[in-house]
């Protein structure tokens, strides 16, 4: 290993590996630090046998106990070989008792995985655009006449940002993202516009239990489309993937929420990272942990990490690049800021407007789920994480007739439920079991009532999910917390987030959209009806970590310039979820992928 590299980027997901893919072929000197492990699908092992385990997010290990100063001290967790350890780097979430007293809990929440490649290891794949008004959200809110349910202050119209980009700038490298990653899906009746072409992958047969799904949306007018999943359906030719068996043979549920061992998902290891290790160019250290930024006026200096075996060791990079996944990213800057007060500080705090850590957002959630009438059931083993998405609630026509700030895609969870463990975790299942406390809770499942749950359940539960902006709120914002550290004595991430009573109207909205959905499929028996899935303290719904440096056009209401570096830097560029304004109404991989892909042209132009 050099001291001195082209480009430095730390964190290998969505928003670092397009930018090493890109600049590494370029002859760039690139590395890349990685908090977390390599673990290779079985075709790159010699042994054929991959080291991903089914424990991704099932957290079925050892038990163990939070010995933190926090108020849920004392209680078990369980946790997986891809999560830190809560004692060892916790995420500490302020919650509310039912007085409504704050409360600060230890959490895994906010940590999609901690391993070469990400979230993009473990995500089900849900590989959507964001719309062109996704991107126009200040001049729709503060058009003539709009009015908007639960928004007595008028908070929302003053709140709302358009990105600094346009849909078409962004649009080629969608394009980009969709070739050179790998995704399935159908361009048909999507509310973007494909100037590029059509760069999918053709997708598998759908299960028939979706046909529900299909009556349902045409019973309301929805025009529907096939869900663009980042999965393979055919060989590969940018990756070199092929696929081990052809067709539908190749469908399984095990795709979604673990790691894959077949290669078909499209992860950045082995759709970018695999096809550049290489080369000579290129070095990738996993398992390091970067512990601050040191800068000399507005140039970062100095990367500081400490690597596999405990030591610290020190790297420079001409231009450096942090994409650790929005919480640890602010982290990581306000970490430095406050070992460097001096220097770093007031530059990255843009002399104390405010902005780092502020706005941080994750999605609004909801929809409803239900089973499918005796003695209907399927094999969902045999599927991938959705069959069928839809636009309608992002149109404008809806948006104004419903009164709400911003629109989002509605689709199938079709792998829900699929198999025993992941029926499991929706029983009762929180934050820090996600299986234990489950069953622990429903003493009432045992023999026979156990018996008939999972024939009620098992093959029949079909649910449908919608994926909504969030208010964007200063309030909400992440911090340093004052007291709990890390194993290593650094402060940890404090998350301080709320939601804003229009974000509450529009769950409730759109969840009973989804009920509607169902009810007209045929799918009567209605286990959650509108339910709301939002809370952070539902098992991994927080994990679309967004904003808290958001990027813009004006240096006193974002952290970064339009290109994603920090205002007050030459040479720092953040490029993970944190950027974004609004978190957009689909799933953000793909945005965060193909953001990277922007900025990567525009180092390559600079370097």
């Amino acid at each position: 290993m050099d001291d001195l590299y082209d480009i430095v980027i730390i964190g290998s997901g969505a928003g670092g590996a397009p930018i090493a893919h890109q600049l590494a072929k370029q002859g760039k000197r690139v590395l890349m630090l990685e908090k977390g492990p390599l673990i290779r699908p079985q075709y790159e092992m010699q042994s054929q046998i991959s080291d991903f385990k089914r424990d991704e997010l099932i957290s079925d290990g050892a038990e163990k106990i939070i010995q933190l100063d926090v108020a849920n001290r004392g209680r078990s967790y369980y946790s997986s070989h891809v999560e830190p350890d809560v004692n060892d780097e916790a995420h500490v979430y302020r919650r509310f008792d039912n007085a409504g007293n704050p409360r600060d809990e230890a959490t895994i929440e906010g940590y999609t995985a901690q391993v070469v490649g990400g979230g993009t290891q473990l995500y089900g794949g849900v590989s959507l655009r964001y719309t062109p008004r996704d991107l126009t959200l200040a001049q729709w809110n503060n058009r003539p006449g709009a009015t908007l349910l639960n928004d007595p202050k008028d908070e929302v119209r003053r709140a709302a940002r358009d990105w600094p980009i346009s849909y078409e700038t962004l649009e080629p490298y969608y394009a980009r993202a969709e070739e050179l990653i790998g995704i399935n899906g159908e361009v048909k009746n999507q509310l973007k516009p494909f100037t590029s072409g059509d760069k999918y992958q053709k997708p598998l047969t759908y299960n028939p239990i979706s046909e529900h799904i299909k009556t349902g949306m045409d019973a309301l007018g929805m025009s529907y489309y096939r869900t663009p999943l980042a999965v393979i359906t055919e060989d590969h030719a940018p990756s070199g993937r092929k696929v081990s068996q052809p067709g539908d043979l190749s469908k399984t549920a095990f795709v979604n929420r673990y790691g894959d061992p077949m290669g078909h998902k499209s992860s950045t290891w082995v759709a970018l990272l695999s096809l550049i290790c290489v080369l000579d160019n290129f070095t990738l250290l996993p398992n390091c942990t970067v512990t601050h930024l040191s800068s000399e006026g507005s140039l970062v200096r100095s990367v500081h990490f400490i690597d596999p075996d405990g030591r610290p060791r020190t790297v420079s990079g001409r231009v450096v690049v942090v994409a650790c996944s929005a919480i640890e990213s602010i982290r990581l800057l306000k970490l430095s800021a406050d070992i460097d007060k001096a220097g770093f500080a007031p530059r990255i705090n843009q002399d104390g407007n405010g902005m780092l850590g502020s706005y941080f957002l994750t999605h609004c959630f909801g929809g409803a789920s239900g089973l499918v009438s005796k003695p209907d059931r399927y094999d969902k083993s045999i599927t991938l994480d959705s069959d069928f998405a839809s636009d309608f609630c992002h149109t404008d026509e809806f948006l104004a007739s419903e009164k709400l700030w911003a629109g989002a895609v509605i689709y199938n969870n079709t792998s829900d439920r699929a198999l025993p463990l992941a029926l499991a975790r929706n029983v009762d299942s929180h934050d820090l079991d996600t299986l234990w406390d489950g069953f622990n809770n429903r003493g009432d499942l045992f023999g026979p009532a156990l018996i008939q749950f999972l024939d009620d359940n098992f093959g029949r539960g079909l649910s449908i999910t919608f994926m909504a902006n969030q208010i964007p709120q200063k309030s909400n914002r992440i911090e340093l917390h004052p007291t709990v550290r890390d194993k290593w004595g650094r402060p940890v991430a404090y998350i301080i987030k709320d939601w804003h009573p229009h974000d509450v109207a529009l769950m409730k909205r759109l969840s009973e959209q989804c009920k509607n959905v169902l009810s007209k499929g045929g799918i009567e028996d209605s286990l959650d009806a509108g339910a709301v899935y939002g809370k952070d303290e539902l098992a991994r719904c927080a994990n679309h970590i967004l904003g808290g440096a958001r990027f813009g056009l004006d240096h006193t209401d974002s952290v970064l310039d339009k290109d994603c570096r920090a205002w007050g830097f030459d040479n720092l560029y953040v490029t993970d979820g944190s950027f974004m304004p609004t978190s957009g109404g689909a799933n953000p991989t793909l945005t965060i992928e193909a953001n990277a892909f922007r900025v990567a042209d525009i180092l390559s132009s600079r370097l």
